[in-house]
């Protein structure tokens, strides 16, 4: 897929509206060769998306192995929206809390009172982090009405060509 192809899918409003979210899903190839699909707070920068794990996430030696990501973003209404993307994933441990991470939970429902307790909890359990970060190489917006799923749009063309013989 082509960079404008890319901006083009991330810059649809319904794909704009799932990058607000804060809850993507990460498959990745576990370290035994078997699939992991794991949730994972997360935010979109405008160029890449961001998550943040503790040091010692199971994840990490398998990412660092296998950088290649898929992340899936829905919603859960009907008709779903759904945005897919993949990419690399590119690791970079830091000090403290990331501010993304800070960001990421920012749409969850929490009294003010209760948004300063979470991240007196964070501050107090994490010395360390470490941004996961992808950049979409590809990417997909299915949202029902304008968009199907590949193999769905397929059996739409076939019916198409069989109603017109």
């Amino acid at each position: 897929m082509q960079p404008n192809e890319i901006t083009d899918v991330l810059n649809r409003p319904n794909s704009q509206e799932l990058l607000a979210r804060d809850l993507t899903r990460l498959a990745y190839v576990a370290k035994d060769g078997t699939p992991r699909n794991v949730p994972i707070g997360f935010t979109w920068n405008g160029s890449e998306i961001v998550m943040c794990t503790s040091t010692n996430a199971p994840k990490l030696p398998a990412l660092r192995e296998n950088p290649t990501v898929a992340l899936t973003i829905d919603t859960e209404v009907h008709p779903p929206k759904i945005l897919l993307i993949r990419g690399q994933a590119e690791l970079d441990a830091v000090d403290g809390i990331p501010d993304e991470y800070l960001q990421m939970n920012g749409s969850y429902q929490m009294t003010p009172e209760q948004r300063v307790g979470w991240e007196a909890e964070v501050r107090s359990l994490y010395d360390g982090m470490v941004r996961i970060v992808v950049t979409p190489t590809w990417a997909k917006l299915i949202d029902f009405e304008t968009t199907l799923p590949s193999a769905v749009e397929e059996l739409v063309r076939q019916r198409n060509e069989r109603q017109r013989a």
